[in-house]
């Protein structure tokens, strides 16, 4: 009979202990098995501190119900409630792990494994686990005798009678003991094999490096030699069969599961290589073939199963090629790449679930720790520690790492691998997924301590934890720089010089004595400047080694702030703008124009904000009109109202290259512009726009100059070329044909020398020696070229083009749009030209052959002598000029029955061909993908060098940066230049067939 209120007392106290379900746990407690100690308080208050008292009760329950008789019952509980130790870990090990609840429900016996409580159970190492493997003679044995093992160390681990690290270092030798059990199964069924070789077994990744997960691959390498005069290919197949063999002792599934998976894919050649290799192979193929990724892998490499003496052998011989691989080309570059095409590869609907491989997780750590050991591990034995916390230690120790960095990241790498052993430990599968569900969560943050409000505590401090590691992983490189060069508290480590220089190197500075004196003089002081500029120089250093020319980007940087550092918005700008700093890095690091157009105007830094004084969207026309209008109509005289007009000419050339740079190299928030049309339209629309506002500009302050409010006569400036289509790049030119029409009363001769006038002073005004860029106006293009006057009428124009017009002025003249001045006379000069552009009926064939044969004529005579043709962009094979003439003469056959042939812009030509039928989808898009490949080529040549270029630089550096704006990574410019002749190459096959009718 029940007692009235006991139920709901009962039921209280079991909330009050932790339980989820009192109701189910109340029946448990009723049950037979655990009647003698149902009202122990002892059982209740022990059942209350595990990580899940429901799962505990029903774990002991289980375990009571698979005892052999009553005696063994008896035996179970009267030990349990005496013993604080077996309680304790007994209840520990059910409420954290169904899988091991499991497993003595399976052998119930196992309990007893957990009674002793000696100072060499505390920390058993591989001897103490081989005795307990011992007795195992064929892989069912071995998975129970393993699973008894994992136990001890369970209950250890839930206790925190072990620390995270001592569980890890504990777990990887039972892997060891394991994996001499496995050997030695597999030798006992091949002992004619086992005569015939040596076998080393070389553990990798955790276990190599003392630090294993409960669930995880055991990496392995094989070596293998013959023994004592046998032969190498025998032995060699008789290595691999014990290899395969203790592999699947390990690997395949029994009726009691499996142990772990050995996986053998870090040897050389990774699965496509053969499993076992002897010494001399392996070190044939790190010389010659290994990347850089296969030499920090090395790094944990341990030799602990099979023919040890071997093992040592193949460890010391590949030592030394461990220790140069800081010294490879674009090492660092390659390391940085693998962690980001890790985490490129997580599925985004578990990349903030990723415990292991996201931003923030551990591999951040472990990369992070492994590249400071690789750069200075050459010098600094102390370093070389398989063990990523030892590591650690040992390079706060030697002052490569800060030591307040050190502890913050020895802390989250702490409490993110005691995550990852609950979250695995619970039903021993190999996963680094944090669990969505809340009683999952619940359980791990009771398992770690977090009781007032688990599932909100583990989140916060997950997250905390996190934050840590990817504010700091990066920093760890670049922070000790800053200290070298900084006055530090006496006492503290600092990095040698040497060691200071040996990791700027490493980064890619190619003068790191210069570097270390820039960040001097830049974080050295006490003052706000020197404080602000030491905390964003660890990410700045990061964002320049990322370029293909730090040393320009940490110059450029020192250059900006000494001209800017006393000013008050600078700083907080860099500091507090999220994009400022690292849009900033990636302009100073570029190339030459960028920084050159900044270092002229400091202050345009502020484009490169996030808020409402910054952006990098290009201005529209009219406002950039109504800006240098403005600025001229407050000016004194020409030259100085020019003066205006060039600098904001500067300042919007700036704004056009940071947003391309930007654009073209991304952000750590935003990925690199996909479209790379969309890239070149965006320039061309840009310069071109701003061109013909600098020109509105110029024209009205020499008018208002020489002539008041008005001039005598009309003037309109047509733009032509590039100009005209919208499409100029940085370096180039204002082609332009000149129009005017005098006004009534006004004589030819007294308009003409006005408007010569005009445009004599508008050239000298723009090409005046300033800090601002010179704007070049070239007429060339005029009726006659250069032996023509620089200005005609309306009508004299008319006269030339009706008697004397050659086909080649009818194609030039496709790309002409009135850009400046009178906007009457430029559209009468519009309708001037458009029959001669849009031939009515199309070209004859004699004006066919005629440009065929001028562009043939071309290609052989305008060819810069030594060049190359097939990177020639301009003019080689499939390059600009192959598609705009295949275009324009698409244009001048069709565009009097076309009307969206009738366009200045050659890739809204091409499209309205493919529309209009006359050309294929496909030839279409690759005519479009060469043009826009030769122009951002040539936008990146004068990015890059600040002059303008038709083809590749030469320069190293400056043909890796021209890589990297066009999206290719250190080490493969062979790529880009290979990628340009094909493009070029399918380009030219579309031409022949197109212009030349081949």
């Amino acid at each position: 009979m029940t007692v009235p209120g006991r139920r709901s007392s009962t039921f209280s106290r079991l909330l009050r202990h932790g339980f989820t379900d009192p109701s189910a746990a109340e029946r448990l407690l009723d049950s037979t098995e655990l009647m003698p100690v149902r009202s122990d308080p002892v059982l209740l208050e022990a059942l209350g501190a595990t990580a899940d008292p429901d799962q505990a009760l029903l774990g002991l329950v289980r375990l009571l119900e698979a005892q052999p008789g009553p005696t063994a019952r008896r035996e179970l509980l009267d030990t349990l409630i005496a013993a604080k130790p077996l309680r304790d870990r007994l209840l520990g090990v059910l409420g954290a792990s169904v899988a091991l609840a499991d497993h003595l429900a399976r052998h119930p016996r196992d309990w007893e494994a957990l009674v002793m409580y000696e100072p060499r159970d505390l920390h058993p190492g591989v001897e103490e686990f081989e005795r307990g493997l011992a007795e195992a003679a064929d892989p069912v044995s071995l998975r129970v005798a393993y699973r008894r093992c994992l136990l001890s160390i369970a209950a250890r681990d839930v206790c925190g009678t072990t620390d995270v690290a001592e569980t890890a270092a504990e777990l990887a030798d039972l892997a060891t003991a394991t994996l001499r059990a496995a050997l030695a199964i597999a030798r006992a069924a091949a002992p004619e094999d086992a005569a015939a070789c040596r076998l080393a077994v070389i553990a990798m990744g955790k276990c190599g490096g003392h630090e294993l997960n409960y669930v995880s691959d055991v990496d392995v390498i094989f070596v293998g030699e013959a023994t004592d005069g046998a032969d190498e290919g025998k032995a060699l197949r008789s290595a691999t069969k014990l290899a395969s063999h203790m592999m699947r002792v390990c690997s395949e599934t029994t009726v009691e599961g499996s142990i772990w998976p050995v996986d053998a894919n870090l040897r050389p050649e990774g699965r496509n290589g053969p499993l076992v290799r002897t010494l001399s192979s392996h070190l044939a193929y790190y010389q010659r073939w290994a990347k850089t990724w296969e030499f920090q892998a090395l790094l944990k490499a341990r030799p602990v199963a099979g023919d040890i003496e071997l093992g040592e052998e193949y460890v010391t011989a590949l030592e030394p090629l461990v220790w140069k691989a800081a010294e490879r080309e674009n090492f660092v570059v390659d390391v940085q790449k693998m962690r980001r095409r890790v985490v490129e590869n997580i599925p985004a609907a578990e990349i903030d679930r990723e415990l292991k491989l996201g931003p923030g997780g551990l591999r951040d750590v472990e990369f992070a720790v492994q590249l400071l050991q690789l750069v200075h591990g050459r010098a600094d034995t102390s370093l070389r520690s398989g063990t990523t916390l030892d590591a650690l230690q040992a390079l706060a120790a030697g002052g490569y790492v800060g030591r307040e960095d050190a502890v913050q990241l020895d802390d989250a790498y702490r409490f993110l691998r005691s995550m990852e052993h609950r979250i695995q430990l619970y039903r021993l599968r190999r996963t680094h997924l944090v669990p969505e569900d809340e009683a999952d969560q619940r359980r791990i943050g009771r398992s770690l301590g977090l009781r007032v409000d688990p599932v909100a505590e583990l989140n916060r401090e997950w997250k905390r934890h996190g934050s840590v590691v990817r504010r700091l992983h990066e920093k760890l490189f670049y922070r000790p720089l800053l200290d070298a060069v900084a006055q530090l508290a006496p006492g503290e480590a600092r990095l040698s010089p040497k060691a200071a220089r040996e990791r700027l190197v490493a980064l890619g500075y190619g003068d790191p004595a210069a570097a270390l004196r820039h960040l001097e003089a830049l974080a050295s002081g006490v003052t706000r400047k020197a404080a602000i500029q030491r905390t964003l120089l660890p990410v700045l250093l990061g964002w320049f080694a990322d370029s293909a020319d730090p040393d320009a980007g940490l110059l450029n940087f020192r250059k900006v702030s000494d001209a800017l550092g006393k000013t008050p918005w600078y700083l907080r700008l860099l500091r507090d703008e999220g994009a400022a700093a690292e849009n900033l890095a990636r302009v100073l690091s570029a190339g030459r124009l960028a920084p050159d157009l900044l270092m002229r105007a400091p202050e345009a830094v502020a484009l490169l904000g996030d808020g409402d004084g910054g952006g990098l969207e290009p201005r529209e026309r009219e406002h950039l009109e109504q800006e240098i209008l403005a600025a001229v109509g407050r000016a004194q005289g020409a030259t100085q109202a020019v003066t205006a007009a060039r600098g904001v000419r500067r300042r919007e050339l700036f704004r056009t290259a940071a947003a391309d740079i930007v654009g073209s190299y991304g952000t750590e928030t935003q990925p690199a512009e996909a479209d790379q049309g969309a890239l070149v339209d965006r320039v061309g629309g840009a310069i071109s726009d701003l061109t013909a506002a600098t020109l509105a500009g110029t024209l009205r302050a020499v008018v208002r100059d020489g002539w008041g409010d008005e001039l005598p006569t009309r003037f309109a400036v047509i733009g032509m070329g590039r100009f005209g289509g919208h499409e100029l790049g940085y370096g180039s030119d204002a082609d332009v044909v000149l129009v005017h029409e005098p006004r009534d009363g006004v004589s030819e001769q007294e308009a003409s020398e006005a408007a010569n006038k005009v445009v004599s002073e508008m050239r000298r005004l723009l090409q005046l020696p300033s800090a601002d860029p010179p704007l070049l106006i070239d007429a060339d293009l005029r009726p006659e070229g250069k032996s023509g006057p620089l200005v005609r009428t309306l009508k004299s124009y008319e006269a030339y083009y009706r008697r004397w017009s050659l086909v080649w002025e009818s194609q030039a003249l496709l790309r002409a749009e009135p850009v400046a001045g009178d906007e009457e006379l430029g559209r009468a000069f519009i309708e001037l030209i458009d029959p001669l552009r849009y031939p009515a009926q199309g070209l004859a064939d004699d004006a066919v052959r005629e440009i065929r044969r001028l562009k043939a004529r071309m290609e052989s005579e305008r060819l810069p002598r030594g060049a190359d043709p097939k990177l020639h962009t301009k003019l080689g094979p499939g390059g600009l000029s192959d598609v705009e003439w295949t275009v324009q003469l698409l244009q001048l056959r069709h565009g009097w029955a076309e009307p969206g042939l009738r366009t200045t812009r050659t890739r809204a030509a091409l499209s309205a061909a493919h529309a209009a039928g006359l050309i294929s989808g496909e030839d279409a898009e690759i005519l479009d993908e060469a043009w826009v490949l030769a122009t951002r080529v040539r936008n990146a040549v004068m990015l890059v060098r600040g002059r303008a270029g038709d083809t590749f630089p030469s320069d190293g550096r400056e043909v890796a940066a021209v890589g990297r704006y066009l999206g290719y990574a250190d080490g493969h410019v062979g790529d880009m230049l290979d990628a340009y002749r094909r493009t070029a190459r399918r380009a030219r096959g579309v031409v022949e067939t197109l212009f030349y009718g081949a």
